[in-house]
């Protein structure tokens, strides 16, 4: 097998800093994994995409050490007062006087144009 690149040995020494970091925190250790665990079969190749997750990761490891974060988590939206827990509507929608569900996205007072251009 052959030797860890140097952008490899930058990710495995960040996510080794981002644990130590975290480990007062409530909910670091297993947002780092998750995170980590997400975007680990992302292709060798994607250097961009990496470099960018890495300078991304750089950043919460600093927010981590500055001692500001009290909790770490994800940001959940929340339910409203139509909704319930076992409601199968999509994101961005709600329920219109009919009962019907309303995707706010698609009123756009717009009109439809046809496939033919018409």
């Amino acid at each position: 097998m052959s030797r860890p690149s140097r952008l490899q040995r930058q990710v495995l020494s960040l996510y080794r800093e981002l644990l130590r970091a975290g480990r007062g925190t409530p909910g670091a250790e297993a947002r780092v994994r998750a995170e980590f665990r997400q975007h680990a079969s992302l292709p060798r190749t994607d250097v961009l995409r990496i470099e960018y997750l890495y300078r991304r990761g750089r950043r919460q490891l600093q927010l981590l050490r500055s001692g500001h974060a009290t909790a770490m988590g994800t940001f959940v939206r929340p339910r409203g007062p139509a909704e319930e827990p076992g409601d199968a509507t999509a994101p961005g929608t709600r329920l219109d006087d009919g009962g019907a569900p309303k995707n706010y996205f698609e009123d756009t007072g717009a009109r439809e144009t046809r496939s033919d251009g018409r």
